[in-house]
C-alpha cells in the first residue's frame, strides 16, 4: 500500500519498479501483472494478441486516483500489449504503455555521463525522436540527482506529473523515459519534486534543441538532423587554412535589431530572411565574418542573449533550428564565416531555468560568494563539478558540430578567471593556495580550447578578456589558456579616449595612441569596437567624436577606422558603426538605415567597404598581424603636428604598406617621411577622398620616392597630408583592390 500511495501522490523515485509488466509469484506458479496510472480512466483494459486473435483483459482499479492492474495468471514472461481506456463520457482510445519499454540509455552512456566525459551529451540527454521495438515516439533524459521524482509533462498528459514519472538510473542522477506516439512539436517540461524540501519545480529542458517563443518557456520536441548542407567547400578550406595569417574583418550583429519589419511587433526577420538580406549586405561590405550576439535561447530580450538558458537551442525568435542552419549554410556558400557569442560564465535565475534545478544548487555554487554575479544578477557555473563542466563542453562542441559554426567568442572570460571579480574584501573565497585565481574555471577553459581545436581544425575560440592575464591566446602546452584570439580591450579604450580629445589637445596624449604597440604581439589580438561601446550612455561611434562641425566628426570617424585597419590585429565593428549611426544601439529597434540618404553617411559606409577591400587584398595588413616583423614605426615623435606613420610588412618583406595618419584638421603640405625603398608610392586609400565625404586633399594619387635620407631611412617622400586624414601608400606590384572614386 505504501508503494501505491507514493505512486498516486507522484512521490515514487522508481516508478518502473511498480508500473508496466512484472512477473509476480502465485501459489500455483508465476503470473504477469500489468499496472498503469490512468487518472482519466473510468475503465481500462489490456489488449494483446494470442494466436492471431485480439484478447482483452479488464484492469482492476487499485486506487481511486487511477492506479489500475491486470493479472495474467497464464503468462510467466512479459508480452506485447496496448492499453484501452474509456473515460466517463464513454470515449475510448488505445495507447502504448511507456512502462512496457526498457531503458533508453545504455549502461556505457550512464557510465560516461556519471564520470562527466560524455562530450556528445546532447545526443543522449534532452528529447529525441526515436523508434523502439517498432514504435515511434520521443525519448527523454535529464540530470537531476537530488530529485525525489521527475516527470515529463505537457499538453499530451494535461501537465499532470502523476502520469509519466521517469525511470531513475541510479547514482549518476539521470532520469529517462520513452513516451510512445509523441511527435515533433510537442511542448513539454520536467516536473521535479525535490528530495530535500519536497518543493515541486517546473523546469525547461536544459538540453532541448528548441523552445517556445519568449515569454513562453516550454521546451519543444524537435528533430535537428537531416538538413542538407551545401558548405563542403567552405569547411574543407577552413580545415586547411591558417586564420592567424588570413584577413579577419568581423561584422558584429544582433539579429533582432539589425533590421526589422516596419509596422510589425516585434517585427523580427526570420533566419531565412536574414540569409537573404544580411548575408548579401555583409558580402557587399567586404567583411570576412559575421559574429552573432548570443543566439542561444534566452528569456529576456534586454539581456541581448547574454543570459542564456538554451545552451543547445537557437532562439525561436527567428524561426526553426533548421532555418538557422540555412542561415549559416548561406553564409558559408557566400564565403563568410560565422562566429557565435557563447556564455559559459553565468546564467539567469529564472524559475524555469537552471537555477536550483532539482531543488539544490546543481549547476551553481551554494555559497553566494562563489555562485552569484551581483553586477548582473546571475549565477556562476560550478566548473569543478564534472557534470557541469561536461554540460558546457558539450554545448561548445554542439554548435560547431550541428550548426557548422566557425568559432566561439567566449563572453566575460575575466569574470571566470578571478574569484574576486567585482567583489570587495570578504565577499569571495580564496582558492586552495590562498590566491584569487579560479583554478576550476581555468582548467575548464583550457580543456574546452584543447578539445575544440583538436576536433574541429580551423575553428577558432576568441576570449573577451579585459585584464593582463598572461598567455590567453597561447597553447595550453605552453602554459596558456588555449584561445585562438583575444579581444584587445586596452587598445579599444585607449583609442576611444584619444580620438575623443579635441584635436588641439591630442599632442598631449600621444602615449595613449601608441601604447598598444608595446604589447601588440603578446597575444593574438582582435581590435574591437563592439556593442558594449555604443550603449548605456556611451554614445554611438559617430557621436563619440569631438564636438565640432559635422565635417570634422565624420572625418574623425573615418580616421579612427583607418587607424584600426592599419594597426596590427584582426578587426571587429558592431553593426551601425559602418553607416555612422547617430543614436546609441537599441535592441528593440532597427538600425537607422534612413541615414543613408545623406552623402556623409554613405561616405562612411563606402569607406568601410574600401577598407575591407584593401585589407583582404593587401598581404601586409593581415599576414603578419602577430609577428613583430610585420610592424615598423616610421615616426611617432611628431606630437606637435599630431602625425604618426608606420610600415606594415607581409611575409614577403618586399610587400610593404606605408600608413600615415594626421590627427589634426590642418592640411600639411610637403610633409616628409622616410621610406625603405625607391619607387612610386601609389595612394591606395585616402580617408579624405570625395567618395567618402571628405575634402579630397591628396598628393596627386601618389609620389615618387627621392634618394633623400630621412628618419634614418635611405629614401623619403614628400606628402600632402589631408586634414584629419589617413593615407595608405603601396609601392609594390599593383593590388587587385580598386578604391571608390
Amino acid at each position: 500500500m505504501q508503494e501505491i500511495a507514493r505512486l498516486v501522490e507522484a512521490r515514487h523515485w522508481d516508478p518502473f519498479s511498480v508500473l508496466g509488466p512484472h512477473v509476480v509469484p502465485l501459489r500455483t506458479g508465476k503470473a504477469v501483472a500489468i499496472r498503469a496510472i490512468l487518472p482519466d480512466a473510468a475503465r481500462a483494459s489490456v489488449v494483446t494478441l494470442r494466436d492471431g486473435e485480439e484478447v482483452r483483459a479488464e484492469m482492476e482499479r487499485l486506487h481511486p486516483d487511477g492506479l489500475f492492474e491486470a493479472v495474467f495468471a497464464d503468462r510467466d514472461e512479459a508480452f506485447p500489449y496496448r492499453i484501452e481506456i474509456e473515460n466517463d463520457e464513454g470515449h475510448r482510445w488505445r495507447q502504448e504503455d511507456p512502462y512496457a519499454f526498457g531503458c533508453v540509455l545504455s549502461d556505457f552512456d550512464i557510465h560516461l555521463l556519471g564520470e562527466g566525459t560524455h562530450l556528445e551529451l546532447y545526443r543522449k540527454l534532452g528529447s529525441h525522436l526515436v523508434e523502439i521495438g517498432g514504435v515511434q515516439g520521443a525519448a527523454f533524459a535529464v540530470w537531476a540527482p537530488n530529485a525525489e521524482r521527475v516527470s515529463v509533462v505537457g499538453d499530451f498528459n494535461r501537465w499532470d506529473g502523476r502520469r509519466h514519472p521517469m525511470r531513475n538510473r541510479g547514482e549518476c542522477g539521470i532520469w529517462e523515459i520513452f513516451l510512445p506516439g509523441l511527435c515533433e512539436g510537442e511542448i513539454y517540461k520536467y516536473e521535479i519534486r525535490s528530495r530535500d524540501s519536497g518543493a515541486l519545480l517546473l523546469k525547461a529542458d536544459p538540453h532541448a534543441f528548441r523552445y517556445e517563443h519568449p515569454p513562453r518557456t516550454g521546451s519543444i520536441v524537435c528533430a535537428i538532423d537531416g538538413y542538407s548542407w551545401g558548405d563542403d567547400e567552405w569547411m574543407a578550406r577552413r580545415r586547411a587554412g591558417n586564420l592567424l595569417e588570413e584577413p579577419v574583418a568581423v561584422y558584429e550583429v544582433h539579429l533582432g535589431s539589425w533590421k526589422r519589419k516596419e509596422g510589425e511587433r516585434p517585427g523580427y526577420l526570420s533566419y531565412r530572411e536574414l540569409a537573404d538580406e544580411l548575408v548579401p549586405y555583409v558580402r557587399e561590405m567586404g567583411y570576412t565574418h559575421i559574429e552573432l550576439l548570443p543566439v542561444s535561447e534566452h528569456p529576456f530580450d534586454g539581456s541581448w542573449g547574454y543570459q542564456s538558458l538554451g545552451y543547445f537551442a537557437p532562439t525561436s525568435r527567428h524561426g526553426h533550428p533548421k532555418d538557422f542552419m540555412a542561415f549559416v549554410d548561406r553564409c558559408h556558400r557566400e564565403g563568410i564565416g560565422v562566429l557565435l557569442d557563447w556564455v559559459p560564465a553565468h546564467f539567469p535565475k529564472d524559475a524555469h531555468g537552471l537555477a536550483a534545478f532539482d531543488g539544490t544548487h546543481l549547476y551553481e555554487h551554494a555559497d553566494a560568494r562563489m555562485g552569484e554575479h551581483r553586477d548582473w544578477g546571475t549565477l556562476i557555473f560550478n566548473y569543478g563539478r564534472r557534470e557541469v563542466a561536461n554540460f558546457l563542453l558539450s554545448s561548445a562542441l554542439f554548435w560547431l558540430e550541428k550548426y557548422h559554426i566557425d568559432g566561439l567568442r567566449v563572453d566575460a572570460v575575466a569574470s571566470m578567471l578571478y574569484l574576486d571579480y567585482s567583489r570587495n574584501h570578504g565577499e569571495w573565497i580564496p582558492n586552495q593556495f590562498g590566491g584569487n585565481e579560479n583554478l576550476e574555471a581555468i582548467a575548464f577553459l583550457r580543456r574546452m580550447n584543447e578539445i575544440v581545436h583538436d576536433r574541429y581544425p580551423g575553428a577558432v575560440t576568441v576570449a573577451e578578456e579585459s585584464t593582463a592575464w598572461p598567455a590567453v591566446s597561447r597553447p595550453v602546452y605552453l602554459g596558456g589558456l588555449g584561445f585562438t584570439l583575444k579581444w584587445n580591450m586596452g587598445w579599444m579604450h585607449d583609442m576611444l579616449e584619444f580620438i575623443g580629445k579635441t584635436p588641439i589637445h591630442r599632442k598631449y596624449h600621444f602615449g595613449t595612441l601608441t601604447f598598444a604597440l608595446l604589447y601588440a604581439f603578446h597575444e593574438n589580438f582582435v581590435l574591437p569596437f563592439s556593442h558594449d561601446e555604443v550603449v548605456h550612455m556611451k554614445r554611438a561611434m559617430l557621436d563619440k567624436m569631438p564636438d565640432a562641425d559635422l565635417w570634422e566628426k565624420f572625418a574623425n570617424l573615418r580616421l579612427l577606422y583607418a587607424y584600426m585597419y592599419g594597426h596590427p590585429g584582426k578587426k571587429l565593428l558592431f553593426m551601425g558603426g559602418e553607416i555612422g549611426q547617430w543614436e546609441e544601439w537599441d535592441h528593440d529597434r532597427s538600425l537607422q538605415w534612413g541615414l543613408l540618404r545623406w552623402d556623409s553617411h554613405r561616405g562612411v559606409q563606402r569607406f568601410l567597404q574600401d577598407l575591407n577591400g584593401l585589407y583582404r587584398t593587401c598581404p601586409p595588413l593581415h599576414e603578419t598581424d602577430f609577428r613583430p616583423e610585420g610592424f615598423e614605426w616610421i615616426d611617432f615623435r611628431d606630437v606637435d603636428s599630431s602625425v604618426v606613420s608606420f610600415l606594415r610588412r607581409g611575409k614577403d618583406p618586399s610587400d610593404v604598406l606605408v600608413c600615415v595618419f594626421n590627427f589634426t584638421p590642418v592640411v600639411r603640405e610637403g610633409y616628409r617621411i622616410g621610406v625603405p625603398a625607391p619607387g612610386f608610392y601609389r595612394e591606395v586609400i585616402n580617408s579624405d577622398g570625395a567618395a567618402y565625404g571628405g575634402s579630397n586633399v591628396d598628393s596627386g594619387g601618389g609620389v615618387e620616392a627621392e634618394a633623400l635620407p630621412w628618419m634614418g631611412r635611405p629614401f623619403s617622400v614628400s606628402l600632402t597630408l589631408p586634414p584629419l586624414g589617413a593615407l595608405f601608400l603601396w609601392p609594390g606590384k599593383e593590388l587587385p583592390f580598386r578604391p571608390s572614386r
